[in-house]
């Protein structure tokens, strides 16, 4: 791949060129000369976009496809497709598929199935087999295999002593051991936040204790054991603070949380609308303000999608027996952008690749291209129709989101939206 992008401004604080208007050349997927105007005698494809700017390509560290057993939901192929369009350059795949991915052999056929992509898959492993709960799959086997973390999406190990054993076992290889935040016992038969909003809509309740007596004791769990350790898709003030403490004794642990879960508290439910069953579910205003200020602070380390693909016939139902779960890898960045400026949104698509053992690629002579292309400023509608992956539960549908993505380089590939 051989082209010439035309006056783009680099954001990228990594890079020499970072605010700048700049020329770039890329040959043959490297980066080879940065300009403010370089003259094209080869006759390579220029891009020429509207107020374009470029970035390190950006990272999701939580994406379910549904391929295998699930492709009515989501096909490897059409998910990595939607990840290209949306600006993203690297996703990390839960196991929630059917068989669930807990051998070296399934870790082996996500990344053959994504080979020759421009995105990269980077599978995640069960933590325990089947995501039962009960025994532990075959870590280091995966981890040879290629999976970059172990967690049972949405599936949080009720067994303290089976987390305390995988994050020793995985000490001893430098896993990534992963947690669903929620003591079910507490959570009982709830499908929204436990507020005033539940009562209203008389709606079972999940309370934000729930989430909580499961992050401070996977903490406690953590200083006892060492290890890495990274808490998936919190959603409470308090959590905030748990971790937040955690962090100030030098704990190794990371977390995220879901983007719809910053933008939205619970009243959205007033409707009935499934779209809005998330899990976490989504919490009160005092909540999504604690987890703006940690996002911006850093105790949060990165902001994911939780893209999850479900299909009509387990969304289109009464509101109790809806599956939870929103796609939200194609909304990630206009709705980022209403929330933070555009530097700190690329902050937050851009960070979180070293915990997953991504290298972050600065837009910088002699290194590999690996950017996202988009104009900050527009603002759209996001509307069905616009929807690329096959499931079209969107939380965000009817939102009008900032900014619109123009595509990738990653992989020797240019992939531009239509």
């Amino acid at each position: 791949m051989n082209i010439l992008i035309k006056s783009a401004t680099i954001i990228d604080p990594k890079s020499d060129f970072h605010n700048t208007i700049q020329d770039i050349l890329i040959e043959k997927g490297q980066i080879t000369k940065i300009d403010s105007s370089i003259k094209n005698p080869k006759n390579y494809q220029e891009i020429i976009l509207e107020n374009l700017h470029i970035s390190q390509g950006w990272f999701d560290s939580s994406v379910s496809f549904g391929e295998p057993g699930f492709e009515e939901r989501e096909t490897i192929k059409n998910g990595l497709k939607t990840a290209a369009s949306s600006g993203f350059t690297a996703v990390a795949v839960n196991a929630n598929t059917n068989p669930v991915i807990d051998t070296n052999s399934d870790i082996a056929f996500l990344k053959s199935k994504a080979q020759n992509h421009a995105v990269t898959l980077l599978p995640i492993g069960a933590l325990t087999i089947s995501s039962k709960g009960t025994d532990m799959a075959e870590l280091f086997d995966m981890g040879t295999a290629g999976a970059v973390a172990f967690y049972d999406y949405h599936k949080p190990i009720s067994n303290p002593n089976l987390m305390k054993i995988a994050l020793q076992y995985a000490s001893n290889f430098n896993g990534l051991v992963c947690s669903f935040p929620q003591e079910n016992k507490i959570a009982g038969h709830g499908v929204m936040n436990e507020h005033i909003t539940s009562t209203k809509l008389g709606l079972k309740g999940i309370p934000a204790l729930a989430e909580e007596l499961q992050v401070a004791r996977d903490l406690f769990l953590l200083e006892y054991t060492g290890g890495k350790l990274h808490i998936a898709t919190i959603s409470t003030a308090k959590s905030v603070e748990l971790i937040r403490e955690a962090k100030s004794k030098k704990l190794d642990v990371t977390c995220s949380v879901a983007v719809h879960n910053l933008y939205f508290t619970d009243e959205a439910l007033g409707d009935f609308n499934t779209h809005f069953k998330v899990l976490p579910p989504l919490r009160t205003q005092t909540d999504v303000d604690a987890l703006i200020e940690a996002v911006k602070d850093g105790t949060i380390d990165m902001v994911t999608t939780d893209h999850n693909p479900i299909d009509v016939e387990q969304k289109k139902v009464e509101f109790d027996r809806a599956d939870y779960g929103t796609i939200g890898l194609e909304s990630a960045f206009g709705a980022l952008q209403n929330c933070f400026t555009t530097k700190k949104t690329i902050d937050i698509l851009t960070r979180g690749k070293s915990r997953f053992g991504l290298e972050n690629t600065p837009i910088n002579v002699g290194n590999t291209a690996n950017m996202t292309l988009f104009n900050p400023d527009a603002k759209s509608k996001f509307t069905r129709d616009r929807i690329i992956s096959k499931s079209k539960n969107a939380i965000f549908e009817n939102e009008t989101l900032k900014g619109i993505v123009y595509g990738i380089v990653a992989n020797n590939q240019l992939v531009l939206n239509p």
